[in-house]
């Protein structure tokens, strides 16, 4: 499995179902308010191609204390070898 905007050893078991990171790669990612909701989220993009990744969230593990939220269509999956 690839993580194309977050290190695998940023990884965590959320809970939510959804996978999750509490760091993305430095440079990776872009932030910007999301309204789709009735409550604003926070969302991020790939910073190369612009592509949506997921939402942030600031109910996460130490050391940041943030929820990087993957979207799965935003993963490229390979066979473990």
């Amino acid at each position: 499995m690839t993580y194309p905007c977050s290190a695998q050893k940023t990884k965590y078991d959320s809970g939510t179902g959804w996978p999750s990171f509490w760091q993305p790669l430095s440079n990776a990612v872009v932030t910007k308010v999301d309204f789709k909701l009735i409550v604003p989220r926070t969302e991020y993009h790939c910073r190369r191609c612009g592509g949506h990744q997921g939402h942030v969230f600031g109910d996460g593990p130490k050391p940041t204390g943030k929820r990087y939220c993957n979207n799965g269509v935003a993963l490229t999956f390979k066979a473990s070898t």
